[in-house]
């Protein structure tokens, strides 16, 4: 069963207008995390994904991430859209936060322009933003977007959301 959709305020867009099937693009949006006072990301050309229901994931390109700061993590997932991805975490000194990225290293035509970029969780960092603003995390446990005040919902991931 499909939700009914947030009103729309003047400056947002409903996720309930981005396609389906998900599509991936280039933006030029400056998207920053920051964790344990280092910067471990900054870019102005992510890659972001956009799918029905969902707020944008962004992709950050490898030479935008720091240095040092990524561990291969175990286990994978398989996208019907963009195909089968890792996990990695993040090391900083002693501190390890498990699992909050991933990447596709082979997906899907369609997604070709994901190789080699890495999308990461927004709630285990002490800061993640876009265009200077503090996102919060897309609800629950698997969904990794970015929600943002330009963006009207509701988002995948809440309670009862299995089913959209």
């Amino acid at each position: 069963m499909r939700p009914r959709p947030d009103p729309v305020r003047p400056g947002q867009r409903s996720v309930w207008d981005f396609p389906r099937p998900a599509i991936a693009e280039q933006c030029a949006a400056h998207v920053r995390i920051e964790h344990a006072g280092q910067v471990i990301a900054d870019t102005r050309a992510s890659v972001r994904t956009l799918e029905t229901s969902h707020p944008p994931s962004y992709y950050i390109p490898p030479d935008a991430i720091a240095s040092g700061v990524l561990r291969r993590a175990g286990g994978g997932s398989f996208c019907e859209w963009k195909g089968s991805a890792l996990y990695w975490d993040v090391v900083i000194g002693d501190l390890v936060l498990p699992r909050v990225g991933w990447s596709y290293p082979d997906p899907s035509p369609a997604f070709a322009m994901l190789r080699d970029h890495l999308a990461f969780y927004a709630a285990p960092f002490d800061r993640c933003s876009v265009n200077g603003e503090i996102v919060v995390a897309q609800p629950g446990s698997f969904y990794g977007g970015w929600i943002t005040t330009d963006l009207a919902g509701p988002f995948k991931g809440v309670p009862g959301s299995m089913g959209w």
